[in-house]
């Protein structure tokens, strides 16, 4: 069974072209319910030995079963969503006779507003960097205009290479794949942020000159998520902002900010 497994996450990394933070999601939802169904036996005491013993029941046990583990109803959605994929694609690979998802409901997820920060706020967070002057501060300008500038994702930003920004058209090129790689413009701003960041900025941070990460931490490799999310924490902290901000606060807030300008909803 586990070997159907590999044999999907494969499919979505070489086929589908995933990111590496989607492949780990589908690996550890598709490895939960394999654990689950390792201890799963029926009424009679059968065990499930093959993907074709699953069935619709077993199903539905499993998704009370997270429920039971006060998992998030988005969680939830999304484990299911992993699981009836996986069906789907052994269906269509003939690795199993029936889909037991095909008449499994999908959970109902609460819809929540996306949290967005002032465009005073925006300001203030955008200027904290400017009064300091090292490399480190000139990086966290750039990286912090672009991200608002542009709406683009934190993994986007973070896998950014110095050969995908094109300072003369004043674009960069983000995407997880190439099938799904967009131009995103960028601003006055951030244009004047990321010239800053080149030539004075990111000279003073790298260590292997053949290093092609745009955005680099103190010990000249490419910035994490969890590093740019510690830089925007910090810098929330400094201008005392009080409502919680994260990249993905940034990146609502310029969806809605553009709207409030008068952008359509294609646009944005």
């Amino acid at each position: 069974m586990q070997k159907q497994i590999q044999t999907y996450l494969n499919h979505l990394a070489i086929d589908e072209e995933s990111s590496e933070n989607t492949i780990a999601a589908y690996r550890n939802d598709l490895g939960q319910l394999y654990t689950y169904l390792s201890n799963y036996t029926d009424h009679s005491g059968k065990p499930v030995t093959t993907w074709d013993d699953v069935n619709l029941a077993i199903i539905q046990d499993y998704v009370l079963s997270l429920r039971d583990r006060k998992y998030a109803s988005s969680t939830v959605a999304r484990k299911v969503a992993a699981v009836k994929s996986f069906f789907e694609y052994m269906i269509k690979h003939g690795d199993i006779k029936k889909d037991p998802t095909a008449l499994l409901a999908s959970p109902k997820v609460k819809k929540h507003l996306p949290h967005t920060i002032s465009y005073e706020d925006v300001e203030r967070l955008l200027e904290a960097p400017l009064t300091q002057d090292s490399p480190q501060s000139k990086r966290d300008s750039a990286l912090l205009e672009t991200l608002y500038a542009t709406g683009m994702r934190v993994t986007e930003l973070v896998n950014l290479d110095v050969t995908d920004l094109d300072m003369e058209k004043g674009h960069i090129t983000c995407g997880a794949s190439n099938r799904r790689r967009r131009v995103a413009p960028l601003n006055d701003r951030a244009i004047e942020a990321m010239m800053l960041y080149m030539e004075e900025g990111r000279p003073g941070l790298v260590v292997k000159p053949d290093e092609m990460a745009l955005f680099l931490n103190h010990r000249g490799q490419r910035l994490t998520r969890q590093g740019l999310w510690l830089i925007i924490k910090r810098y929330v902290k400094e201008v005392n902002i009080e409502e919680p901000v994260t990249p993905h606060t940034l990146r609502h807030s310029f969806a809605a900010h553009l709207l409030n300008r008068g952008a359509g909803l294609r646009e944005v």
